[in-house]
């Protein structure tokens, strides 16, 4: 039978249209950590480094004032790269971990480099890995997950990610196969797999003690065949409202909350809606009506806040 209680709700910066550190489009953190905490939530991702304060201090008090926990962190790498763009994850990964800590979070979310630029969605690189760049991937990739666990006592999960070298549930799949399972383990996005045409539901089914750390996202059925149709990056299909709001689009998210709520553990299901650039009075409606529709689905905490003490 499936239980949903061990599955906990955050959401993250990305909901709020943030996908840098600093950038003309995006909220503050002042204003996303305000209305997340309006909306309801209780857990929040860090979001892209450098985003929140860096100042263990500082974050402290400012997620007290709002009375919410961190879930995690992400960072991009491009790992498949070699030897040196390792040694760059250990020290950008490790400067996150040191804040993750801090805060008495436990996983640091790894993103693997888009082929594709996010601003302008044009072509950085090629699109396929030859042998040596996916053994630096999977070798570094644990290397790098020795490492933050030994050094940090932080977890890392591994986020696949449309416009990357591990998009489709085939690589998802071979990664996960190829990898240590003592030390990596899968961020589950479940918009990004719904958009490369995989099985959220069957991914869990197949490499369920993989199943780590959960980010809900869905995508618009219709947006997507026209993306697909237009060979468009991801960038502009963001643009037209690819991901959307739960109910709108895939997965079911019934049918997928049920096959998490079966692995019988705790599990951090953070929403994420890409948004990006999108107008700062946007999100607050479109975070509250996606909390109290997972509140709904039986998932929470969702509370009523008060305002800030």
């Amino acid at each position: 039978m499936s239980d949903l209680s061990k599955l906990k709700l955050g959401t993250a910066p990305d909901s709020w249209g943030v996908w840098f550190a600093r950038d003309d489009h995006q909220v503050g953190w002042e204003q996303y950590l305000d209305e997340i905490a309006a909306t309801g939530y209780a857990y929040t991702e860090l979001g892209p480094q450098g985003f929140m304060p860096q100042d263990p201090a500082q974050l402290k008090d400012e997620l007290a004032k709002r009375d919410l926990t961190v879930s995690g962190g992400t960072v991009f790498a491009g790992l498949h790269k070699g030897a040196e763009a390792l040694e760059k994850a250990k020290k950008e990964f490790g400067q996150e971990a040191a804040l993750l800590q801090a805060v008495g979070a436990e996983y640091l979310v790894h993103l693997p480099e888009q082929y594709t630029d996010q601003h302008t969605g044009t072509a950085t690189e090629g699109a396929e890995l030859d042998l040596e760049q996916w053994k630096n991937l999977v070798t570094g990739t644990d290397e790098l997950a020795a490492y933050l666990y030994e050094s940090y006592g932080v977890k890392l999960v591994f986020h696949p990610h449309a416009d990357t070298h591990v998009d489709t549930q085939d690589r998802i799949e071979k990664f996960l196969t190829d990898t240590n399972p003592e030390l990596v383990n899968l961020c589950l996005d479940t918009g990004h797999v719904a958009y490369c045409d995989g099985d959220n539901v069957d991914i869990v089914e197949k490499f369920p003690e993989r199943i780590t750390y959960v980010h809900l996202k869905s995508v618009d059925p219709e947006v997507r065949a026209m993306v697909i149709k237009e060979k468009l990056p991801l960038s502009d299909a963001v643009q037209h409202g690819v991901m959307c709001e739960p109910w709108a689009g895939e997965p079911h998210m019934p049918t997928f909350l049920d096959s998490l709520g079966v692995l019988d553990r705790e599990i951090f299901t953070i929403i994420e809606q890409d948004l990006y650039p999108v107008e700062p009075h946007v999100p607050f409606p479109i975070g509250a009506r996606t909390a109290g529709y997972y509140a709904g689905c039986g998932l929470g905490p969702v509370r009523r806040w008060r305002g800030i003490r």
